[in-house]
C-alpha cells in the first residue's frame, strides 16, 4: 500500500465556493442513517409513497427502449410529451397552456434550480413561507440568492395560515420571487383561490415573480384540485410553475418534472436545460406519456388510500396528551407538536424527538427543523402509506408519546 493510498485526505472543502460551504445538511438525513437499514421501521420520514410504479408505465419505458427510443432529445422535452402536459393541464385545471410554454426536467427539484438560475442575481432575496421542504431555500444559496423566509401563523385549531401582509412586510428593494408551495410541504395549507389574487396583483405592482410549486395539487382533501395561479394568470405575468412526475404516479426514481414560464422564454430554459442535463432520458420523457394519458385512475387510488391514512393518523395522534396535530388540508404530510410549552418534555428538541422515536417507537419522522427553524417543537410524518401501516405507525408512536 502506498503513502498516497494511507495518509489523511487533505480538508479542501474551505477551498471550495463559500456558497457551496453554506449549504446546509439535511435533519432528514441524519435520522435516516441511523435507521435506514433497520427492517422494523416504520420509515415516514421522506416524501415518497409506498406504492411501485404502475406497471403500465413501466411497460411505457421498456417498450420506448425496445423501440430504440436511447438517444438524446431535444432540451426542452419531446414535442408529444409537451402536448400531453398541455392536455393534462387543460383536463384538470381547464386552462390552455400551449406545448411551448413547457420545459420538461430532471425532477422538480432541478424545475426550481431551473428557476432559480433564470431569476437570480448575487444578492437576490427570494421569500419562502415557512415551515418550508428545505431545497427551496437551497436551490436559493446555491444560486447566490437570499432566501428570506415568512413564518406561516398557527392559528387556534391548529391549521396553519399565510396572511398577505406578512409576505408584504418581508418585501425589500432586493426581493426578485416569492415562492408559493400549495399544497404545502410540511404543513398541509393550501392557498385559497382569493388569497392567490392577491399576491398577483402585488407581485404585478411590486414587479415580483411567482415561482409555484404545484407538485401536490391533486392531494386536497375535501376539494377535487387544489387552485393553481395557470387560473388567474395570464401568458405575460412573471410566473414560473414547477412540477414533477413523481408523486401522482410513484415515479420518485424516474427523475422526470417540468416548468411552465410565461410567453417567449422557451430559448432560455432550452439553454438550461442543455447546460442542466442536456435532456432527461428520452425512454423515461415516453414512459411520462403514457403516465399523462392513462394514470388519472391511479392518481384518484394514491388520493384516496392518503386520504384514509391521513385520516387515522390525525384521529389517532390527536387523542395524545400534549400532541397537538395541525390537520392537513392538502400533500400528504402531518405535521405534529411534540414539544415545547404544554408538552410532557418542553425541553427536547424536534431532532432529539426524531431520534427518540425512532429508537423507542422504531418509527422515523422528520424533525421539524428539518424544514427551518419555524419547525421547531414539530415533527413531519409522510401519510402516503397503506392504511394498515399508518395503523401500525400510530400504534407505536402513541406507545412512547402517550406515556
Amino acid at each position: 500500500m502506498t503513502h498516497a493510498e494511507t495518509a489523511t485526505p487533505p480538508d479542501l472543502a474551505g477551498t471550495l465556493s463559500p456558497r457551496m460551504q453554506g449549504i446546509g445538511t439535511s435533519q432528514i438525513g441524519l435520522v435516516a442513517d441511523r435507521g435506514r437499514d433497520d427492517p422494523e421501521v416504520v420509515k415516514l420520514w421522506i416524501g415518497e409513497g409506498d406504492l411501485p410504479t404502475p406497471p403500465f408505465i413501466v411497460e411505457a419505458a421498456h417498450k420506448a427502449m425496445l423501440a430504440g427510443h436511447t438517444r438524446y432529445a431535444t432540451s426542452l422535452g419531446l414535442p408529444r410529451l409537451r402536448e400531453a402536459l398541455s392536455a393534462y393541464h387543460a383536463r384538470h385545471w381547464g386552462v390552455d397552456v400551449p406545448p411551448e410554454r413547457f420545459a420538461v426536467t430532471a425532477g422538480g427539484m432541478n424545475a426550481i434550480m431551473q428557476a432559480a438560475q433564470a431569476l437570480l442575481e448575487p444578492g437576490d432575496e427570494i421569500v419562502i413561507p415557512s415551515p418550508a421542504w428545505p431545497n427551496l431555500a437551497e436551490a436559493v444559496r446555491i444560486t447566490g440568492g437570499v432566501p428570506v423566509t415568512v413564518p406561516y401563523r398557527v392559528q387556534g385549531d391548529g391549521r396553519f395560515a399565510l396572511p398577505l401582509a406578512d409576505i408584504e412586510a418581508a418585501l425589500t428593494p432586493r426581493t426578485r420571487a416569492v415562492v408559493v408551495n400549495s399544497p404545502s410541504n410540511p404543513t398541509g395549507w393550501i392557498m385559497p383561490l382569493d388569497e392567490m389574487k392577491a399576491l398577483r396583483d402585488l407581485a404585478r405592482a411590486r414587479g415580483l415573480w411567482i415561482v409555484a410549486d404545484e407538485v401536490y395539487a391533486h392531494f386536497a382533501y375535501g376539494n377535487a384540485i387544489a387552485p393553481s395561479f395557470l387560473q388567474i394568470c395570464t401568458e405575460d405575468d412573471r410566473l414560473i410553475v414547477t412540477n414533477t412526475f413523481s408523486k401522482n404516479w410513484a415515479m420518485t426514481g424516474w427523475r422526470a418534472g417540468w416548468l411552465i414560464a410565461p410567453r417567449g422564454l422557451a430559448p432560455t430554459f432550452a439553454k438550461l436545460g442543455q447546460y442542466n442535463t442536456t435532456s432527461i432520458p428520452t425512454f423515461i420523457q415516453h414512459a411520462a406519456v403514457t403516465a399523462l394519458e392513462e394514470g388519472d385512475g391511479f392518481i384518484r387510488q394514491m388520493v384516496g388510500r392518503c386520504a384514509e391514512s391521513r385520516e387515522m393518523m390525525v384521529e389517532g395522534l390527536s387523542r395524545l396528551p400534549g400532541v397537538t396535530v395541525s390537520v392537513p388540508e392538502g400533500a400528504f404530510y402531518l405535521m405534529a407538536r411534540v414539544a415545547g410549552p404544554g408538552t410532557p418534555r418542553p425541553e427536547e428538541t424536534s431532532l432529539a424527538v426524531a431520534f427518540r422515536l425512532l429508537a423507542e417507537a422504531k418509527v422515523g419522522v422528520a424533525p421539524g427543523t428539518a424544514f427551518g427553524p419555524e419547525g421547531e417543537g414539530f415533527i413531519r410524518l409522510c401519510f402516503a402509506i397503506s392504511p394498515g401501516l399508518a395503523r401500525d405507525a400510530v400504534a407505536r408512536l402513541s406507545a412512547v408519546l402517550g406515556r
